[in-house]
This record gives C-alpha cells, structure tokens and sequence, in this order.
C-alpha cells in the first residue's frame, strides 16, 4: 500500500471493512452490494452496510418472527412480510437506542439518511422482482431543518492565523515542534479558509495536486470526482 495515495487507502480500508460488514448480514444483502459496485464508492457502500446492520439488528430485536433467527440466515421473503408501519417504528426506535452499554441517538438528519439507505436497498430487489412490495418508499421522509452556518468574521480569522504564526499560548515544549511547523500549518489554515475545501480534501492533496504557476490546486470531491479550485495570492 505504499504507493497508493490517501485516496485509495482510504477505498482500501473501507473495501475491508464493507466485506466484514457484508458478514453480517443476510446472505442475500451481497447480491445488494454487488448490484450498487459501479454506481458507488466504497464509503457509500460501507455506509450503507452500517445503515443495514442497525436495521435488521432492530427486526432481529423486535420482530416475533426475525427474533427466532440468527441475522445472517433471514431470508429475503421476510422484506416482503414488512409493513410501512414497520418501517416507521424502525424510525422511531433510532431517535434514542441502546447496545452494548452504549447510548444512541439520531436526529432527523441521522433517520433520513437511514431511511435512504433503507430505500435504495428495498428499491434493487424490488426492481429486480425479487421482492413484491417496497414499503421505505412509502414512508415520508423526516422533515429537515436547516443548520445555522457559523462563519468566522475578517478579525476572528486575523486572531487565529496570528495564533499560528506566533504560538504564543504554547508550553516551551510545543513552542519547539511549533517552530518546525508553523509554516506548514499556516498554509494549510490559509488554504482551507481561503477556498473553503473540506479537511478530508486537503488531508488527499499531494505536491503534484498543486500549480504553482497558476494558484490552483487539483481536489478529489465527495463522490470521487476530480475539481480545479484557484487561490489568491496570500
């Protein structure tokens, strides 16, 4: 792997994970994974395995008839046995859930992405005849509200790059690491709020990404699509 770039060890590390996911699912939810491959990215697919896990762990848990079998030997029939109803409690039951000792919650947005989820792998099998009914499509999706978006003002972002250039809060001890860093780190904080890519997309730059010549910079977007950004001079 170490002639892969951040981008593909990342795909790599979700490739892994999906598979182990994948074992603990119905055996029918590979023909799912396969039928999506070349139309998403391994994170989406890895997402959607996570998505699938909470929901048939939530059927396994509550469903008099799931309840009698393990998880990987639910055959596909039992998707036609749900109801929109069904699919609704499943909503429900995200808002605050309990495994492992461990609490969960979910707010709209958490239930609307789960819901799609739910909705693309209902939507393959149903399509492909497999299955008679599509009960997710039914159901409504949660009603988003929008985030306030907190923006730092022309001072604030003058207060946070002179903190990196002078490191004056530090100890002694990260005063000497900041010495050999703060020119990498201001640039980095220097691009990311003058062009405002996400930190995954800085993280995935490499030197070859960067035109100099033309300040412009060659980012992998959401999706895996390949976008040219420009930047001033400072």
């Amino acid at each position: 792997m170490e002639n892969n770039n951040y981008h593909d060890k990342v795909n790599i590390e979700n490739i892994k994970k999906l598979r182990e996911l994948i074992s603990t699912l119905p055996s029918f939810c590979k023909d799912f994974f396969r039928g999506v491959e070349n139309m998403t990215s391994p994170r989406t697919r890895t997402a959607y395995a996570y998505d699938l896990r909470i929901f048939f762990e939530f059927l396994h848990e509550t469903n008099p008839i799931c309840r009698k079998l393990e998880i990987q030997k639910f055959p596909l029939s039992i998707l036609d046995q749900l109801t929109p109803v069904d699919i609704e409690e499943y909503l429900e039951y995200l808002t605050y859930y309990e495994k492992d000792g461990k609490e969960y919650k979910n707010d709209e947005r958490g239930k609307s992405r789960k819901l799609a989820s739910l909705r693309s792998f209902y939507n393959y099998f149903f399509q492909k005849e497999a299955i008679e009914k599509n009960p997710p499509s039914l159901v409504k999706m949660p009603k988003l509200h929008q985030k306030e978006i907190i923006r730092l003002d022309v001072d604030e972002v003058a207060i946070l790059l002179d903190q990196v250039e002078n490191g004056s809060k530090l100890t002694n001890k990260q005063q000497r690491f900041h010495a050999q860093t703060k020119r990498r780190d201001l640039a980095l904080l220097t691009l990311l709020l003058g062009t405002g890519i996400r930190v995954s997309e800085c993280v995935g730059l490499n030197i070859q990404d960067v035109d100099f010549k033309n300040n412009g910079i060659k980012i992998r977007r959401k999706g895996g699509y390949e976008a040219i950004l420009y930047f001033g001079d400072e």
